[in-house]
């Protein structure tokens, strides 16, 4: 029987480090591995994705840009952000990549749901999403998106990009909680120009750090459960 997925908060870590140790608990990793997640915030950083172009950073200033292995484009880490790097054995787990996406994406949309906010799935678009004009509507999406514009509306308040190596998953889920949103104007976020981000304190939401990160690790872990 595959153990409970138990949270580590690590709180602020660098990013440099924490991917390299990332790559080693993968590589070093056998078939009786424990699972972990590991739930922490970084200092400033982009961090680019293995198809990000280097034309999405627009201006990154004093911000270091990180070359990275993971899926997608560029996105931005900072404090007051809750990054969660679930590090599964999917084999063992019995479930693929895209059940693993859609669960890390249901554990988001669970979270939000714990403070009251209603998250969205954009076709083509990973990632969770809320409504800018009423983030508290439960009303679902309904029909195609505009197709010149498929976030009309919408604001971005959580960003994914993973990696799997030998069936095992790096990498994880950005969920913006109350931070400097400012870093985020000077790249194409996820290298789509003009989408506008948010995090839970610009709509409305109070909470800590702590609070976030304690309820994101819970529903991960029931959601990434075998």
């Amino acid at each position: 029987m595959t153990p409970a997925l138990a949270p580590t908060l690590l709180g602020r870590v660098d990013y440099a480090p924490t991917y390299a140790a990332m790559q080693q608990a993968t590589q070093a990793r056998s078939p009786d591995s424990p699972d972990q997640l590991w739930l922490c915030e970084h200092p400033p950083v982009y961090t680019q994705g293995l198809a990000g172009k280097a034309d999405h950073v627009l201006n990154p200033g004093p911000i270091p840009v990180v070359q990275t292995d993971r899926g997608g484009q560029v996105t931005y880490h900072g404090p007051g952000q809750v990054v969660a790097y679930p590090l599964i054995d999917l084999k063992r787990a019995g479930y693929y990549v895209k059940e693993y996406v859609y669960r890390i994406e249901e554990a988001v949309i669970r979270t939000l749901a714990h403070f009251e906010v209603t998250g969205h799935r954009v076709a083509g678009a990973p990632g969770i999403y809320v409504r800018l004009d009423d983030p508290f509507s439960h009303a679902a999406l309904t029909g195609p998106q505009h197709p010149a514009d498929p976030f009309r509306g919408l604001g971005k308040i959580a960003a994914l990009g993973i990696k799997v190596s030998r069936h095992c998953t790096y990498h994880g889920v950005a969920l913006n909680v109350a931070m400097d949103l400012e870093p985020f104007t000077r790249i194409n976020p996820c290298g789509y120009a003009g989408l506008e981000t948010v995090d839970l304190s610009t709509i409305g939401v109070r909470t800590t750090w702590d609070e976030a990160a304690q309820v994101l690790g819970r529903k991960l872990a029931a959601y990434l459960a075998p």
